[in-house]
C-alpha cells in the first residue's frame, strides 16, 4: 500500500474562512493531545504562540499584524505536515463527522408562508 503524504490531506471549504480557521484550531488542539504525535513537533505551536504574545520589535502597525498572521499560518502548516498523516486523517474525519451531524435533511422544513394581520379585517380602514 502506498504511503500518503500529509500534503494530500485537504480541508474542504464548509462555510467560509472563519469556520476553516476554527477547524484548523480544533485539529491542532486534538493533535497536541494525541500521544502518537512527536513531542518535538508539538513544540512548534507552542513556540508560535510564544512569538505571537512576545513584544514586536518593529512596532509598525500593518507589518506587525501581517508577520503575526503569516507566522500563525506557517506554524500550523508545518505542525500538521510533521504529524503522522494517518493521525491527521483520523482527527479530520472525526471533526468532519462532528460538523455533519449538526445539520440533516430532517431539520429542513419545506413550507409556504402566509401573512397574518394583527387586527381583524373589518377594523382596518
Amino acid at each position: 500500500m502506498a504511503d500518503k503524504k500529509s500534503s494530500d490531506i485537504v480541508i474542504t471549504q464548509q462555510g467560509g474562512m472563519i469556520k476553516d480557521i476554527l477547524l484548523r484550531l480544533k485539529l491542532i488542539l486534538r493533535l497536541m493531545g494525541d500521544r502518537r504525535v512527536n513531542l518535538f513537533a508539538k513544540l512548534i505551536p507552542i513556540a508560535t504562540l510564544v512569538y505571537l504574545f512576545s513584544p514586536d520589535p518593529l512596532m509598525i502597525p500593518v507589518i506587525g499584524i501581517v508577520d503575526d498572521a503569516a507566522l500563525l499560518w506557517l506554524g500550523s502548516y508545518i505542525f500538521t505536515e510533521l504529524c503522522p498523516p494517518e493521525v491527521v486523517q483520523e482527527h479530520l474525519k472525526a471533526l468532519a463527522g462532528n460538523l455533519k451531524s449538526g445539520t440533516t435533511d430532517e431539520d429542513v422544513v419545506d413550507a409556504e408562508t402566509t401573512e397574518v394581520s394583527d387586527t381583524p379585517e373589518d377594523e382596518v380602514k
